[in-house]
């Protein structure tokens, strides 16, 4: 990705390398904009789940290291960013990804026929995603699908390519209340998770918007960068042990408290305001 990304700002010449996220493409952008003599802007950044065996949390460290303009979800980034040295250029402007969750949640209930399609009723179901490549380790796998096997619910299982020929070649077997299917997409997906009873994941993004939901979460990893979740009482963390799979799911509640988490709806705005003016202020 590098020398392709690097041909295009060289051809651009932008103002500003925005990149998004954790993945390995972030990273990619970065590092050709920062390379190549541009600014970097980093949108969700500060986020840390403190666990380096994550190849995500190294691409946000990376990330964070070169960027001019860094683009916080909450003030637990800052700290995270403050504890590293980084104050310059950090903004608080909330999570894009709540902008969308608000915008299109509901054209999703509307629209979408994912539950009619996986035989469910509001309320009535777990839904799961599975995808972090550590989760598909053998044991760690083999944990989960257990987990899942032993839930008295409907189980809805949208696979990640990458999850079932993890499961393929394992020689897992689910029972006949888990229901997998192939991706969704996001309206799709965003009807499951909204009338879910209990959501279990592995990914950053679905915890977020289980919480926008006002669903519960289970997260199937020892850790999260939303910590927020987890002390407002939303989110359990359960890694890949099935015992506590299983009793967390089934703890699993909606909370009385259930405050704003991750900005207005407002974040992409902020974000474009920013990157438009920071040169005049």
């Amino acid at each position: 990705m590098l020398p392709g990304i690097e041909q295009a700002a060289f051809e651009e010449r932008p103002d500003w390398v925005l990149v998004y996220g954790d993945t390995n493409s972030t990273l990619a952008g970065a590092l050709a904009g920062a390379k190549a003599g541009f600014r970097v802007a980093h949108v969700e950044a500060g986020l840390r789940s403190f666990d380096l065996t994550m190849p995500e949390e190294l691409n946000r460290m990376l990330v964070d290291r070169v960027s001019a303009l860094l683009f916080a979800p909450a003030e637990a980034a800052v700290t995270n960013l403050r504890r590293e040295g980084i104050v310059n250029g950090v903004r608080v402007v909330g999570d894009v990804m709540l902008d969308a969750n608000l915008r299109l949640a509901p054209i999703a209930r509307a629209r979408s026929r994912a539950l009619a399609e996986a035989g469910v009723e509001p309320g009535g179901y777990a839904l799961v995603t599975v995808h972090r490549e550590a989760n598909v380790r053998e044991t760690a796998l083999g944990g989960i699908v257990e987990a899942l096997n032993a839930l008295e619910e409907t189980v809805v299982l949208p696979l990640h390519p990458r999850t079932a020929a993890a499961i393929e070649e394992q020689g897992h077997r689910f029972g006949g209340h888990v229901h997998a299917r192939p991706p969704l997409g996001y309206l799709d997906f965003a009807a499951l998770a909204s009338q879910a009873r209990v959501i279990l994941t592995d990914s950053g993004g679905v915890q977020k918007e289980a919480y926008w939901h006002g669903v519960p979460c289970v997260t199937l990893r020892e850790n999260t960068e939303w910590v927020e979740t987890v002390e407002l009482g939303w989110n359990r963390l359960a890694g890949s042990d099935p015992q506590r799979i299983v009793e967390e799911a089934r703890a699993a509640r909606a909370q009385l408290q259930h405050p704003p988490l991750y900005g207005d709806g407002h974040a992409a705005d902020s974000i474009a305001d920013l990157i438009c003016t920071i040169d005049r202020e």
